[in-house]
């Protein structure tokens, strides 16, 4: 016999994988948790799945089209009655690509979790295989059980961190990257100050609406999804265990001692 073919067969459907950044996994979602999310903020659904790459990319461009476009400081000025200089600020040559995105990132995210599902089912009846490789020179990431209540006020005090508190590093690293920067130019922090020594109206004047728009949608989506991973990764830890104490110890030719 030939050295590959004594080789062990590669496994097809992985159930999750493990690495020292993160834990990307399949399991069952509902399509329309993640089209609400992408309907949200366009790309929220495909990071929700863990498409890093592509959710990294989007969100940038959103940002970007955004910006140009004028479209949050328009949708402040339609809230408030102000609809002559709503059509002032919006710049309709950017605004037009923003809307295939948008449309993009509501169908791709509900018929990737659709996909995704029936993936997730094949993998489970074939064992629900995890592959590990959880240890590098510089982190090491061990499947274990974590509680979600922590995940989710690590995230309310400080978004991002409840992903830290998992190691779900390349999150960590997209979110806290992204809230840096609408905290800072939505001079969120200036305005809080002089909310709490009562001046209301300096706090108003110096609020950015464009980029202030962001904010809640990020945050409330950060709460949300680091809730949610930590509930399936303990999930994942106790699948992972209950396949492997099966296929270890309940061996039916096994015969008990005397």
């Amino acid at each position: 016999m030939n050295k590959s073919s004594a080789q062990k067969p590669q496994i097809r459907d992985v159930s999750a994988y493990i690495s020292p950044l993160s834990i990307n996994y399949l399991h069952i979602r509902n399509p329309w948790i993640s089209a609400f999310w992408s309907a949200a903020f366009p790309v929220l659904g495909q990071i929700l799945m863990g498409k890093y790459l592509i959710g990294f990319g989007l969100i940038s461009w959103e940002f970007f089209i955004n910006q140009k476009g004028g479209l949050n400081l328009a949708i402040v000025y339609s809230m408030i009655g102000e609809f002559d200089q709503a059509k002032h600020v919006l710049n309709t040559r950017w605004f037009l690509l923003y809307i295939p995105l948008y449309i993009y990132g509501i169908w791709d995210s509900f018929t990737r979790t659709t996909l995704y599902k029936k993936y997730y089912f094949l993998s489970y009846k074939k064992g629900y295989p995890v592959i590990s490789k959880n240890i590098n020179t510089f982190e090491l990431n061990k499947l274990e059980k974590r509680n979600p209540i922590f995940s989710m006020l690590w995230s309310i005090f400080t978004p991002g961190m409840g992903y830290l508190y998992i190691n779900r590093f390349l999150s960590v690293f997209i979110f806290f990257l992204w809230f840096i920067v609408n905290v800072y130019f939505s001079k969120l922090l200036p305005a809080i100050h002089f909310t709490m020594v009562g001046d209301f109206q300096a706090s108003k004047q110096i609020l950015n609406p464009q980029w202030l728009l962001y904010i809640p949608s990020l945050y409330l989506f950060v709460i949300y999804d680091s809730y949610v991973q930590t509930v399936e990764y303990n999930k994942i830890f106790e699948k992972e265990q209950a396949f492997y104490f099966k296929r270890e110890y309940q061996n039916k030719d096994f015969i008990m001692p005397n």
